[in-house]
Parts: structure tokens; C-alpha cells; sequence
């Protein structure tokens, strides 16, 4: 007897459940999260040029014209980078920070990625791209050419290919894994911390065999070859970065310190997303259909417990917050589908505006820099960083055209960090400045002063008692006047003319104005 036709117009039945201890398969394919990734880039170039340069992107500006296999705060990549999209666009703010706009919509579309990965239907794809899209994570760090979008995509990459190995397990998988954590690794050191994650999540969740499969190993060889160059250099220069994070361990730095890292972990995606990431870590601890995922759960809670243990900044961890979030993007869509749908589908987009929608105006340039609110700055201390470089050198020019013809020829500039001297490298030549020199982090090793000068122009030092002791006497020359009514790290700041060096600069470089942090 023939077998029946398949009858090709009969309705599609539903996909059978996977058998037992079977995580789901993935969800279908949709074009949502490319729109919603492609509307986050896009806001974000348009955006790019407004205020001005931060502190950091001066500072790698100038880290580009010292290229090295490292530096005291972080790996070669993106000075590297800075300086090749300066070469091409000298100048170009916008040009500058495109990629930064072009990685936070990949990071939009691997967190929609990862949902598709758990078995998210397209509904809860996009819901999982709107979280990323709007969270603080992704708005703060594609604003700004920074470390932070590099490392934001390159934990998404390793994250992705982990969920992919374990609903597979292909563990050639491992090889995408150890690309990403190479190449963030020559960015900084934190995907390591990444990596003692993923390894004690396996350990504690398993399947442990993967620990001792071969392309595991190969994946782990490949992270070591590529981070070879950083590091060498690190391992030659003593491990400062190691220095830089105990500094930031003791409260020395924005967003750091175990109470602050803390509180970062409930508005770095936002206030709105708490309750989901924190759902979508249950399910991968508990959902009988993703115990095979439970090695990623364990995996946020021995990184997160390092940071605050560490006293790391509380966005170490935020990319990890994003695959929690992708996870519960799938409960809450599954949640909203059962019961009062109407009720429940109502109370998830009244959230939206009150707690979603404020991180566009908080974390991104729409509102005038003369006019910026004070909270704003309060909750986004980078904002305040983008405003009044220009005026800042303005203010050093009058108190260096204010100085003896026969002083001024021999002045220099001393910074308290590198953001100021990045400024003035920016900004000075076309307002007659000398060269600024700064021992803050890697700026100490870019030179020091001509051993003649003995006249200096110090900015960016609160305590004058410190520059006493390397001058025979400093006097009070002006103030930072960035002509706007904001709260940063310069406005308002003394400016210092300091005359007779004490002690030759070869003797108190290295050992006495050298600081990181």
C-alpha cells in the first residue's frame, strides 16, 4: 500500500516539544531587530557631533601619535583606531565616533541574537532589541569612540557563540569564542574576566567535558596568541594596569567602588529592565528546557561577585546584564501572552516612557550644552567630559599671553591628566600654547619637559601644596572658564603659573609626577 501525499496546503502544525533535558530550537528569523539595530545607529551618528570631544577620545588622540603594543590603562587597539579615522578625517567628530555608532548596533542585533538562540519567537526578538537599543550600556558606550564599546561587543560575540556551543554541542563553536576574547583583549584586559567566567560556569553547570575538548583548547590557544603583543608589553612594563585597577578598586575613578558598582547594576540597562534580567537569570538557573544554558547564569553571578569583591566599575559585567536581558525578553513576551493579555501587554509599554525612553535624554547630547541641566550631568559624569575643551585652552592662552616675552619662550604646559593634555594638543596650536606634558597613566611616558623649562602653566591640580614641592613658588594666574554653567572635572579649576624647578625633571618624573588612575 503507497503512502499517503503530504498535502503542502494543509495549515502548519505546531513544532513538537524537544525531548527532555533538549534546550528548544531556535526561534524563526526576522528582519525586527535589523530595523531596530539600523534606527540605533543611525540616531547615534546624527547625534555624534554635538558637544564636542570627551576626555578619553582626546586622550587616544594622542595615545595614536605614540603607537605602541600597550599602554599603562589599556591595549593598543583603539588608539591604533583614533588615529587612522583622524588621518582620514583630521578633526572629523563624527567620523571618529562611527564605529562606536556602527558596534552598538551590532550589539543591538546579537542581543536579539541570543533571544532567537533560547527559542524567542519574533515578537520577543524585537522586545529583546528595544531593551538593548535603549539600554544605558549601548546608548553611553556607542555615543563615544571608548575600550567600553569594543569590550561591549566582543562579550556579546563570546556570549552568542557560548549559548550557540552549548544548544549544539559543536564545540568548534569555541573557535569564535577565543577570536572575540583575543581581540578584546588587545583592547583591555577585562575579557579575561569574561573568560574565568565562562570556565567557572562550566565548572559549576557543566557539561565540564568541553573544558577538555580539543578545539576548546585550540580556542583558548588562539585568545593567548592574539593577546600576545599586550601582553609582553604589560609583562615588560610591570603589569600597570594592575595599578590602574587598584586605583579604581579605592573609589579613584567614575563609576567605581563597590557601592556605586552596585547601584550602576540596576540603571545600566535601565530600571525598566531589572525586573526582566532578573527573570531571565531564574529561567536560565531553574527552566528545565535551558539546562543546558545554566553554565551562562553561573557565569554572570562569578563575574558580577568578582567585580564587587574587586571594586571593578559597575559596567564590567553590563554586557553579560544584556544576555540576562535577552532571556528574560522571552519570559516577559511569554508572560504578557498568558492571562489578562491586554492588562499585562498594557503595563509593559506604560513602562516604556517613564523608564525606557529617559536614557535617549540622559545619556545622549539632545539637550543645549549651555543649557544642560545639573541632574543630567549628576547621573551621565561623561556628559559633563564633552563640553568646553575649546574654552578650557582659551583659558590657558590668556594666562600664557599674560606672561614676561622672555618667560613665555621657555613655558610649558602641566596637566593633572590626560584629558587636559589632550586638550591642549587639540586645541593649543592655534592659540599659540606650548606643549602640554601630564604624568597621569601612559602621558607620563610620551616625554617630559625640555630640561630648561623651568617656567609652567599647571592646570587640573587642587592641592598647590604638591606643586610646592617640585617649584620654588607657584602663584594663582587664573581659572578655568569654560563660559557654561556645568559641573566637571575642569570648570572652575585653578590655573598655576609655577617658576625655579627644584629638582631637574629627570629626578621627579617618574618617581614623583607619575600617577595613574
Amino acid at each position: 500500500m503507497s503512502e499517503p501525499a503530504i498535502d503542502i496546503d494543509r495549515p502548519h502544525q505546531p513544532a513538537q516539544s524537544p525531548p527532555p533535558g533538549q534546550p528548544p530550537e531556535p526561534g524563526a528569523r526576522t528582519r525586527g531587530p535589523w530595523l531596530v539595530a539600523a534606527a540605533t545607529t543611525a540616531t547615534l551618528l546624527l547625534l555624534a557631533g554635538r558637544y564636542g570631544y570627551h576626555r578619553d577620545e582626546l586622550y587616544f588622540l594622542l595615545a595614536g601619535r605614540h603607537l605602541d603594543w600597550g599602554y599603562v590603562d589599556q591595549g593598543p587597539l583603539v588608539p591604533a583606531l583614533a588615529r587612522l579615522l583622524d588621518t582620514i578625517a583630521p578633526g572629523n567628530l563624527v567620523v571618529l565616533r562611527t564605529p562606536s555608532a556602527v558596534l552598538a548596533g551590532g550589539a543591538v542585533l546579537l542581543v536579539a541574537a541570543i533571544a532567537r538562540e533560547l527559542g524567542a519567537g519574533r515578537g520577543a526578538q524585537i522586545f529583546a532589541a528595544v531593551l538593548a537599543a535603549l539600554s544605558g550600556i549601548v546608548l553611553a558606550s556607542g555615543h563615544l569612540l571608548s575600550t567600553t564599546t569594543v569590550d561591549l561587543l566582543v562579550w556579546l560575540v563570546a556570549a552568542w557563540c557560548m549559548v550557540r556551543l552549548l544548544r549544539t554541542g559543536d564545540s568548534r563553536w569555541a573557535l569564535g569564542i577565543g577570536l572575540a576574547l583575543g581581540v578584546g583583549m588587545l583592547s583591555k584586559l577585562l575579557p579575561a574576566l569574561l573568560a574565568v567566567g565562562l570556565v567557572a560556569g562550566v565548572l559549576i553547570a557543566g557539561p565540564r567535558r568541553l573544558l577538555r575538548e580539543r578545539w576548546v583548547l585550540v580556542a583558548a590557544g588562539i585568545t593567548v596568541l592574539l593577546a600576545a603583543p599586550n601582553l609582553i608589553w604589560q609583562a615588560s612594563h610591570g603589569f600597570p594596569q594592575l595599578g590602574v585597577a587598584a586605583s579604581i578598586s579605592g573609589g579613584d575613578s567614575s563609576y567605581s567602588g563597590r557601592r556605586d558598582a552596585l547601584i550602576l547594576h540596576f540603571v545600566i540597562i535601565s530600571p525598566y529592565a531589572v525586573p526582566i534580567w532578573i527573570a531571565g537569570l531564574v529561567a536560565l538557573l531553574r527552566r528545565p528546557a535551558w539546562r543546558a544554558y545554566r553554565a551562562v547564569g553561573w557565569s554572570w553571578l562569578v563575574v558580577v561577585a568578582i567585580v564587587l569583591t574587586a571594586g571593578g566599575k559597575g559596567y564590567y559585567d553590563a554586557p553579560l546584564l544584556l544576555v540576562l536581558t535577552a532571556a528574560g525578553a522571552l519570559v516577559t513576551v511569554g508572560w504578557a501572552s498568558r492571562g489578562s493579555v491586554w492588562w499585562r501587554r498594557g503595563l509593559l509599554a506604560l513602562g516604556v516612557v517613564p523608564f525606557l525612553l529617559p536614557n535617549v535624554v540622559l545619556l545622549l547630547p539632545v539637550l543645549p550644552a549651555d543649557r544642560l541641566p545639573g541632574f543630567v550631568v549628576d547621573v551621565n559624569y561623561d556628559a559633563g567630559e564633552t563640553i568646553g575643551w575649546p574654552e578650557f585652552a582659551d583659558s590657558l592662552a590668556a594666562v600664557h599671553r599674560g606672561l614676561p616675552p622672555q618667560e613665555r619662550s621657555r613655558a610649558v604646559v602641566l596637566t593633572g591628566n590626560y584629558g587636559e593634555a589632550g586638550a591642549v594638543a587639540r586645541y593649543g596650536p592655534a592659540r599659540g600654547l606650548p606643549r602640554a606634558y601630564s604624568g597621569h597613566n601612559s602621558m607620563v611616558d610620551f616625554g617630559r619637559p625640555p630640561a630648561d623649562a623651568d617656567v609652567v602653566i599647571a592646570v587640573g591640580w587642587e592641592r598647590p601644596d604638591q606643586l610646592n614641592t617640585w617649584f620654588e613658588r607657584c602663584t594663582l594666574a587664573g581659572q578655568v572658564d569654560q563660559r557654561v554653567e556645568v559641573e566637571n572635572d575642569e570648570n572652575g579649576g585653578p590655573i598655576h603659573v609655577c617658576r625655579g624647578l627644584r629638582r631637574p625633571w629627570a629626578q621627579i618624573w617618574d618617581t614623583e609626577v607619575r600617577h595613574t588612575g
